[in-house]
């Protein structure tokens, strides 16, 4: 196949390039001009610009099979609701509506399962047919919910569409420092020293890419496939990372209350010190919420498949450490602190 990938440097968009090539399909990037980009150069061709400039758009969006459309703003936090409007709804539209003026044959857009109405504790939630922001909380999921419906407003045009829901994303190759990964540094230099109660669905990258690209392949046209992987709280993920990287547990449990209300004062901390937040009044949100999600149709009809969260894990911190932090002799320390220090 020849391909696009918009959001190409983005945990998912940097390891679906690099799927696409290993399976022998052509690639061509488009990212935001002065986004770093090594990491997927010997893999595609390299495009720069923005979805919000349509004529680049429909420049750049011609001759090709399939357009992977993953260029989004994933933020937790409560600031930036503008901007989030602009990229995950208009820079989608414009996509969409871009991929129909050059007669694209197929677009995989990739959603969020956070587009998906919560249902109550217990119950198992699955793909829905009909998107309504109002019917979701957050303008992250808002803003997906708004675009995802506007993409299966197309399907019966001449664009062949098909909609991919991944869960909480986890894994190596996260070149932008997600939320999730710098939870994994966070707890490798030891700041972190407390939980909460909660949880989550977790997937690994790796295997989010691949069912991206069978959703290429074999995905059914106006269909939405959730590819979601395992269930795991809080408590259980920060004890296989301590364990993995030999750091004592953490036991301090603060109370979910507590945190709900101090995390307006976190997400202002965590802008001054210019860290990604890890306890936002959203985030506690969805550590609460309904993490229930089945995965059963993409697992039918795209032959998705995902390995072992334990896996995930010690490949993530394989990453981290390699990338990121150090390990000397006393303790773990971040790798751009070891580059200043001065040679003896």
């Amino acid at each position: 196949m020849k391909c696009i990938v918009t959001g190409a440097t983005g945990h998912i968009g940097n390891v679906l390039v690099k799927e696409l090539f290993h399976s022998g399909h052509h690639v061509k990037a488009i990212c935001i001009p002065k986004d770093r980009t090594d990491f997927i150069e010997s893999y595609a061709e390299i495009v720069y610009g923005n979805i919000l400039d349509y004529p680049f758009l429909i420049q750049e969006l011609q001759d090709v099979d399939v357009v992977f459309h993953l260029a989004g703003i994933v933020e937790i936090g409560t600031g930036i609701h503008k901007l989030l409007q602009r990229v995950n709804v208009e820079g989608t539209k414009n996509v969409v509506d871009a991929c129909i003026e050059n007669h694209i044959p197929r677009l995989v857009y990739t959603s969020s399962v956070h587009a998906i109405p919560e249902l109550p504790k217990g119950e198992i939630m699955r793909e829905i047919d009909t998107f309504d922001p109002a019917m979701v909380r957050g303008m992250y999921a808002k803003t997906k919910a708004e675009a995802t419906a506007y993409v299966l407003s197309k399907k019966d045009s001449f664009l062949d569409v098909v909609v991919v829901h991944p869960s909480g994303v986890i894994g190596p190759q996260d070149y932008k420092l997600s939320n999730v990964s710098q939870l994994f540094i966070d707890c490798l230099l030891g700041r972190l020293s407390a939980y909460v109660n909660g949880g989550y669905n977790f997937v690994d990258v790796r295997d989010v890419a691949k069912g991206m690209v069978q959703a290429a392949l074999i995905g059914i046209r106006g269909r939405c496939y959730i590819l979601s992987g395992h269930e795991i709280t809080v408590k259980d993920l920060l004890d296989q990372i301590t364990t993995a990287s030999g750091r004592k547990p953490i036991k301090t449990k603060i109370a979910f209350w507590f945190i709900l209300a101090m995390s307006y004062f976190a997400e202002a901390y965590y802008m001054l010190v210019k860290q990604k937040p890890l306890f936002t009044h959203y985030s506690m949100i969805v550590l609460k919420s309904n993490y229930h999600f089945s995965n059963q149709r993409a697992v039918e009809e795209l032959h998705f498949q995902t390995r072992p969260l334990s896996e995930t894990i010690q490949d993530t911190l394989t990453f981290i450490q390699n990338t990121y932090v150090a390990k000397t002799k006393k303790r773990y320390i971040l790798r751009s602190k070891l580059k200043k220090k001065k040679p003896l």
